[in-house]
């Protein structure tokens, strides 16, 4: 055999070490334990709770947690539960998070383990349902954890278990989800290095993976706009100042930003009024108008120069009419932005447990996570964990009724979520 056909050989070699990136052990245990994965999906599932208020939720994930011999702090952001897992090595610290909180939908997908519950949301009577995926989260990290936990040996550092209340934001008046964890020091002690997450997707099929590097879920601002006119008989409009008028104006204007300001070839972005209020009778001119919309931006400069030009426009294009006009921002959710260097330390992790083939590039979508203000802090990778059955053409929608999980797709979550955490350790 000549030095040329070794080589070749060696090299050969090498290559398959490197694609055979999965634990074996880790597979056999993940395997193992997806029926008890699925098993606690649908527990979570047909005892939904809503934003602060995962009471029951909490007390099934930590006593899972003590269960294992770890670290485990409950009430943390009032309903959240943080585990640490220390390796038998020193080393970094990553973070995993799972979001644990279900909304005020009434469920309507056939299924044996419906959820049936009913509460008052915001003086309204509702159903409540993971009509979101969080429930599936919540399982798939509780595997993570049980997988890892047993095998401490092969983790040169610390894995920090974050389970966060209320994604979808806190009730009226409270304060709650990503940012009040960050604020009691979810990231500190130890500090974290990196933090990785996961979505289910009801559009993505089962056993594909989808991501993006730097901007993949938008910033949401709730935008509200107070227009101050002269009120006056509508027969006689010349003899007032319509706050009508001028808000139809203003929202005209607002569009412009975004068709003649927005450099729209880096990154997507939105200017939408969901709500005008103003006026009680057909002949009256009102006083007063009241609109209330949302900003969704992938990019931090053009977040930056739309929130100014509408800062500048608002108030403008109202003094130009005769009236007054006031806008606030409130901040929903930071960009949910991929750091691009950890994404191609962690990819090649990913494509070898899902099958190159099945990990997709993607682009951004205009929703919003408060995944996000953890990436402010931390570098982090965040991505879309497919649970459409490959027969279903037209999956419902995240946040809907009929919305629904194929199970199956569990299982993969488990796998990467637990490699990912050993890979990047141990990259050290």
């Amino acid at each position: 055999m000549n030095t040329q056909t070794l080589l070749v050989l060696f090299l050969m070699a090498i290559c398959t070490v490197q694609a055979q990136k999965i634990d074996p052990e880790v597979e056999s245990m993940a395997i193992k334990l997806e029926s008890k994965v699925i098993e606690w999906r649908r527990d979570f599932h047909e005892n939904p709770e809503l934003s602060n208020r995962e009471f029951e939720t909490a007390k099934k994930i930590a006593k899972h947690l003590n269960s294992l011999g770890l670290e485990v702090t409950e009430k943390v952001g009032k309903t959240g539960v943080v585990a640490i897992l220390k390796g038998d090595k020193k080393g970094k610290t990553v973070a995993l998070r799972a979001d644990i909180d279900a909304l005020p939908v009434t469920e309507r997908a056939d299924v044996p383990f419906k959820s049936k519950v009913k509460t008052t949301f915001l003086d309204t009577e509702v159903g409540v349902s993971h009509a979101c995926g969080h429930d599936t989260h919540t399982a798939i990290l509780m595997g993570v954890a049980e997988i890892l936990a047993k095998n401490k040996s092969k983790i040169n550092g610390t894995v920090k278990f974050i389970f966060q209340p209320a994604e979808e934001g806190p009730p009226p008046g409270e304060e709650g989800g990503a940012k009040l964890m960050i604020k009691e020091g979810v990231l500190k002690n130890p500090d974290v290095d990196a933090i990785f997450g996961l979505h289910i997707n009801s559009g993505t099929d089962v056993g594909k993976i989808r991501y993006k590097p730097g901007g993949t879920m938008a910033a949401v601002e709730r935008f509200v706009i107070n227009v101050k006119g002269k009120q006056t008989h509508g027969s006689a409009p010349w003899t007032g100042v319509d706050p009508i008028l001028i808000s139809a104006k203003i929202i005209d204007g607002l569009q412009t930003i975004i068709s003649r300001e927005s450099p729209l070839v880096n990154e997507a972005a939105v200017i939408t009024v969901g709500k005008i209020t103003s006026g009680v009778r057909f002949n009256i001119i009102p006083e007063s108008a009241e609109m209330i919309g949302t900003v969704r931006t992938l990019d931090p400069k053009m977040r930056a120069l739309i929130i100014r030009r509408m800062n500048e426009m608002v108030p403008a294009i109202a003094k130009a009419y005769g009236a007054e006009a006031t806008i606030n921002f409130q901040n929903n959710t930071s960009i949910t932005y991929n750091d691009p260097d950890l994404v191609k330390q962690m990819l090649p992790t990913i494509q070898s447990i899902a099958g190159k083939e099945n990990v997709l590039l993607s682009k951004a979508t205009t929703g919003g996570e408060d995944f996000s203000y953890f990436q402010e802090v931390v570098p982090g990778f965040y991505f879309f964990l497919g649970g459409k059955s490959p027969s279903t053409k037209n999956a419902p929608s995240h946040h809907t009724p009929d919305f629904y999980i194929d199970e199956s797709g569990l299982l993969l979550g488990v796998k990467v979520m637990s490699q990912l955490t050993l890979d990047y350790l141990n990259a050290q």
